[in-house]
Parts: structure tokens; sequence; C-alpha cells
């Protein structure tokens, strides 16, 4: 049975696309028809990837990274990973500008970051499937 992990929004990626909608609506304020496509589209393609971000892991072994229709996807053997733990950015005091899974697999020891809305059942069902043997 194949388990999807929808990714969470963090506070950066908000502020993205509030700085980038405003230089939209600037745009167009301005008549600046050039501007206001650029950034119109760039918003496009944020939220598009934003909202159909998605982490599967599937009953045949494979952790499947889906980035929306419009970038290429990551397919990771779940026998290659070779560790998953929590991390975090920058802190200050016990506050975490964002919390994310870093997934180590390969043999040169790749990295991905990952933000799933539940990092706890994320977590759990790597390891879970890490441990299982496949066909």
């Amino acid at each position: 049975m194949n388990r999807t992990f929808h990714a969470r929004i963090a506070y950066g990626q908000w502020l993205f696309l509030l700085l980038v909608s405003a230089l939209a609506v600037y745009g167009l304020w301005e008549r600046q028809m050039v501007l206001a496509i650029v950034f119109v589209l760039l918003l496009v393609f944020c939220i598009e990837r934003l909202i159909h971000t998605t982490y599967t892991v599937t009953a045949d072994g494979k952790l499947l990274l889906y980035y929306g229709r419009f970038a290429r996807g990551k397919e990771i053997l779940l026998t290659d990973i070779t560790s998953v733990r929590r991390a975090s950015s920058m802190r200050i005091g016990r506050f975490a500008v964002i919390h994310y899974v870093l997934v180590s697999y390969g043999a040169q020891d790749k990295c991905v970051a990952l933000l799933p809305v539940n990092e706890d059942a994320f977590v759990r069902c790597l390891e879970a499937g890490r441990q299982m043997p496949f066909d």
C-alpha cells in the first residue's frame, strides 16, 4: 500500500509568495506589463509547486518525490537510504527558523531536505520501509 505525505509550506515560502504578489500588483498598477507578466508567471509556478509537492512511500520499496507538473520528480530506493533524521536550520534559543527531515541516500551520501506535514509519521514510515524485505 502506498503512503502519500503532502509538503507543508514554510514561513519563508509564505514571505516569498507575498513579495512576488506585491511585485505583480505593482507591475499591474504602474501598467508595466512585462514586469507584471513575469511576476504573475513566477507566482503561478511557485503556487503550483507548493500545492502539488508530495512524498510517496510505495509498497515496492521506493520513495517518490513529486514537485508538481513543471518540475522533475525524484525516485529513491528505500534500501539506498542511509539515514533519516529530523533537523532544523538556524536556532535562536528554543525557536528554529525551519524544521525539516534530512534523508541521506546513495553511495556518495547525497542528501535531500523534505518538509512533510506530519514529520513523525513520515520518519516512522521511512524507517519501517527500510527494514522491510522487498521482492
